[in-house]
């Protein structure tokens, strides 16, 4: 922990953008557990929770073709407090939703707040190589994992009591006022970056990324290899387990806020333990260790106590995933690439988490119990496992120097 800590100290700029992250994901579990309780509330069908769950990412991987080649064009802070702006609209208006005939503002709120959420992560994602040492990107990245998860914690935790005492428009609202406070400390950081001159078109930089995925193979199975972490999407999994299985022994916002903040505590732990120990070779046993991890919670979903305890181990490998496998791809790309091999990755992840949202709805909705989805995802990661042992052994991976 103390090297996070010195990393700060000596980053300004990260030290802000981080306080800047820790903030506003803060801010955003209040409107998530609001959603799905209001969801639950009004007693919707198992689809149109799935649906909720994937418009969280589809909104991401929509914008994404177009959205690295902008990043690679407009200086970042402009951007980034554009989207700010835009997830403060957005969250705002979500007081209006309250009844089925609502379900279409929704749908339309969540996909604009989550494409600028994901268009902001991605461009400060492409900004982090250009500010850092490359011996402390993975430390950054590993960093924003945790600031991630420990927003997540303390926002479902406090977000479930919020929503219990206070009611959902006032999560809404508190949600929104979090990001003004955001957008008053991006606007007073000064980021000075010089943009690669860019002569060409839009539509040729778009054509100039798929060449250069073309001719760079590993990039674009490092970007698989990272897709396979969307596996984790489990927002839909846990509302319906909440549904079926506690919402007789807890309030609904209670249930919901505990077992994402259990989880989010394995977030916040794993890097802390698994920093040292995980390299290019013993990533595949991250993978497989989480894939066990998801099994276990199958077997005890149905007692909400020993699901709690398997959702902390759940998280425990789930941050060091992510972080390795998005610095190995920006370990293992050129620099004029960032900002759209970035988006184009990002891309990839939100697919599989949309894609893995959807199935949940969808099987559920067949009659396949929860436990027997929960098994599916698990061996899910197993396939993960190989197909990265397979990258490993026939492409030239850099290793990264922690």
């Amino acid at each position: 922990m103390n090297s996070y800590i010195q990393l700060l100290k000596q980053e300004k700029i990260l030290r802000r953008l981080s306080f800047i992250q820790l903030i506003s994901y803060f801010g955003a579990w209040f409107s998530n557990v609001a959603i799905y309780t209001l969801l639950l509330k009004m007693e919707v069908s198992a689809e149109v929770v799935s649906f909720v769950a994937m418009l969280h990412f589809l909104a991401g991987v929509v914008q994404a073709p177009f959205s690295g080649a902008i990043i690679d064009m407009v200086k970042p802070k402009k951007l980034m407090l554009s989207l700010i702006a835009l997830e403060i609209i957005a969250t705002a208006f979500l007081v209006m939703v309250t009844t089925h005939n609502h379900l279409l503002l929704l749908y339309v709120l969540i996909f604009v707040k989550m494409a600028a959420a994901s268009f902001y992560f991605t461009t400060e994602m492409s900004l982090l190589p250009k500010i850092l040492d490359a011996k402390v990107l993975q430390k950054a990245n590993e960093l924003h994992s945790i600031i991630w998860s420990l927003s997540y914690t303390l926002g479902m935790a406090i977000s479930g009591f919020v929503v219990y005492l206070l009611g959902i428009k006032i999560a809404f609202i508190l949600d929104a006022l979090f990001f003004v406070v955001a957008f008053y400390l991006l606007s007073t950081l000064k980021i000075e970056v010089d943009l690669l001159t860019q002569k060409e078109k839009l539509s040729e930089m778009m054509r100039d990324t798929f060449r250069y995925l073309k001719r760079t193979p590993k990039a674009f199975h490092l970007m698989v290899v990272h897709a396979f972490v969307g596996l984790t999407a489990f927002d839909a999994l846990v509302a319906l387990m909440v549904d079926k299985y506690y919402a007789g022994i807890i309030a609904t916002s209670l249930a919901l806020g505990l077992l994402h903040s259990a989880r989010a505590v394995g977030l916040v732990v794993g890097p802390v333990v698994l920093g040292k120990f995980v390299n290019n070779k013993r990533l595949i046993y991250i993978f497989i260790a989480q894939a066990l991890a998801v099994l276990l919670w199958s077997y005890v979903m149905e007692y909400f106590y020993l699901s709690l305890v398997a959702s902390v181990i759940v998280g425990f490998f789930t941050t060091t995933l992510w972080s390795y496998s998005y610095t190995l791809l920006q370990k293992n790309i050129e620099e004029k690439y960032y900002g759209r091999i970035v988006a184009y990755n990002d891309m990839l992840f939100l697919s599989s988490a949309a894609f893995t949202s959807y199935m949940i709805g969808y099987l559920a909705t067949a009659d396949i119990s929860l436990e027997n989805i929960a098994n599916i995802m698990g061996l899910g990661f197993i396939v993960g496992a190989f197909y990265y042992a397979y990258v490993i052994k026939t492409k030239k991976i850099k290793e990264i120097n922690i």
